[in-house]
């Protein structure tokens, strides 16, 4: 088997590749820090928080799959290995052991804030050279921006 032709140039690959890849770490990564926060929580608002924290693991995760699949599509090949995200990744890590709800609350606000940061820099970088990556990304980045002011409300 080949590899899978791109539908679109050389140039515009590359810029879509690289915002696909970029997005992916941030995905898998929100993913894993929110999982690792849920686990550990405590405080007061434990159970709104707790359960919170899932509907950010189930929207990065469904994320994840969708941007990899596009890089897919494009000919690209999307690396979500745990080295290359250990390596790459932009979000600041939780401490180990338990975390007191509130800090939790601001720290994936700030977190969220931070990828969609970055996600909007790759949705203007996309404009032009791939409008259906771009499409994918601003999708994500509307699910994304929901999450931050929700959590955001709770601080």
């Amino acid at each position: 088997m080949g590899a899978v032709k791109s539908p679109i140039g050389d140039e515009a690959q590359k810029i879509a590749g690289d915002a696909l890849q970029g997005s992916l770490i941030d995905l898998i990564d929100l993913s894993l820090v929110a999982k690792q926060a849920h686990w550990n929580l405590t405080g007061r608002n434990f159970k709104v928080v707790h359960e919170h924290l899932d509907e950010i693991v189930a929207l990065a995760r469904g994320g994840q799959d969708d941007v990899a699949e596009r890089a897919v599509a494009i000919g690209v090949n999307p690396d979500g290995r745990a080295r290359t995200v250990a390596d790459r990744t932009r979000i600041p890590q939780l401490e180990a052991g338990y975390l007191d709800d509130d800090k939790v609350v601001a720290a994936v606000t700030d977190i969220l804030a931070q990828i969609i940061a970055r996600f909007r820099e790759r949705i203007t970088a996309t404009d032009e050279p791939d409008p259906v990556t771009q499409d994918l990304l601003i999708g994500i980045a509307r699910d994304l921006e929901k999450q931050h002011w929700m959590f955001q409300a709770q601080t």
